[in-house]
Formats: C-alpha cells, sequence, structure tokens
C-alpha cells in the first residue's frame, strides 16, 4: 500500500489485526457475485433482509443534518456494527467505493479476522417501487481467507414525499472452508445465532445512533 493512510479502528483490536489489514492489499473475492434473489431460491445460500424505520424529516430532498445525512455518515463509518460482535479496522483516506476492510468477529473469547471489499456505491435520487426517493447503499463481499462466502447490502433510503427514512440490510451467505475443527463445530452450532443478533444489533444501534446525534445537532 502507498500513500499517507488514516487507519481507523470502530474500537480496540488486538495488534495482529493491523498486520491482517495490510495483508488484504491484492486478494481476490472468494466468491462469485450473484444476485440476492438467485441467492433467495439457491438453498445452497442463505439469503436475509432486513430493515427498520429511522426518525422521519421533511418531505422532499435529504435535510443538511438530518436523519437521513447522519445515517448515512454511520453507515459510511461503520458505527452502525455493534463493536461487541464486529469491530473494523480500514483506511478512512482510500477511496470509499473499493476500499478494504478487516473485520475482526469476535465469539466465545475468540477472535476472527475476516476481510472485505467495499463496491456498488450509490447515492442520489432513485425510484422504489413507484415512490421517488433519496438512497444511500454499499455492499460489501468476502475476500480469500473470510469464514465465509457471501454479499452484505447496506442502504439508508430517504422517501421523498412524505419523509420516512429507512435502513435496510440484505445478505446473501454460506460458509466457507474452515480449517480448525473447534471453529468449524461453532459455526454449525452458532453460525445462524451470531447472524441474527448482528442484524438485531446493527438495526438498533443505527435507531438509537441516528436519533441521539439529530438531537445533538
Amino acid at each position: 500500500m502507498s500513500g499517507a493512510r488514516r487507519i481507523v479502528r470502530t474500537a480496540a483490536v488486538p495488534a495482529w489485526a493491523l498486520r491482517a489489514y495490510d495483508d488484504l492489499d491484492g486478494r481476490d473475492v472468494n466468491f462469485e457475485p450473484i444476485g440476492w434473489e438467485d441467492a433467495l431460491a439457491d438453498p445452497t445460500w442463505r439469503a436475509d433482509r432486513r430493515h427498520t424505520e429511522l426518525p422521519a424529516e421533511a418531505p422532499g430532498p435529504p435535510q443538511p443534518g438530518g436523519p437521513f445525512e447522519v445515517a448515512c455518515d454511520l453507515l459510511r463509518s461503520y458505527e452502525v456494527a455493534d463493536p461487541a460482535l464486529v469491530r473494523a479496522v480500514y483506511d478512512a483516506a482510500a477511496p470509499f467505493d473499493g476500499r478494504d476492510m478487516l473485520l475482526v468477529g469476535r465469539f466465545l473469547g475468540l477472535r476472527f479476522p475476516m476481510g472485505v471489499r467495499i463496491g456498488g456505491v450509490f447515492d442520489g435520487p432513485d425510484e422504489l417501487d413507484g415512490d421517488p426517493v433519496h438512497r444511500f447503499a454499499w455492499h460489501y463481499r468476502t475476500l480469500e481467507g473470510h469464514l465465509e462466502r457471501g454479499q452484505m447490502d447496506y442502504e439508508v433510503v430517504k422517501y421523498r414525499v412524505d419523509g420516512r427514512v429507512e435502513f435496510r440490510i440484505s445478505a446473501y451467505s454460506q460458509r466457507g472452508p474452515i480449517q480448525n475443527p473447534i471453529v468449524r463445530a461453532g459455526f454449525a452450532l452458532f453460525g445462524q445465532a451470531t447472524q441474527e443478533r448482528f442484524y438485531a444489533r446493527a438495526l438498533r444501534r443505527m435507531r438509537s445512533l441516528t436519533a441521539a446525534r439529530v438531537a445533538d445537532r
């Protein structure tokens, strides 16, 4: 990696996490990306969708300093992830689209390095189910060495007619090759429950943090 870097940790991580982050350079995505609907129809994939309402704002385009803008900032900085479950390391000076991020999974006292790459960034006017909206969206895809294969999409949507704001998560995944038999057994037993916990906490954090930061402005 070259150029000035601005390494961000969403919470404290072990020293090895910084080395693991540097090792992501040059790694490839570890699966062939498909659409979410295709994953839903394929039993080899687990496909999930979750969403929650955020504080609303006035109709029209996003308001400066309003819930939509605040939620987008939280999502871009990955503060939406509960650090009790997942912590991230990334270079904030790198372009957002195409940025590598190391996720440090936390489970039963163990720590797992999981590399992902951000892509599919969109920020602008759009239409959903015939409704005019403003949408901020991006996904990350798992890299070689990750415990899983798959993609997670994040999205903040502002409905321009009535001012509703939503946070949405869509994901499809399958277990990757896990050499450690203890980790493999733990993943088989608790992987789904951990994913559900991640979704629930991410939705709750986005609601509470957005409301708190809007109130502080």
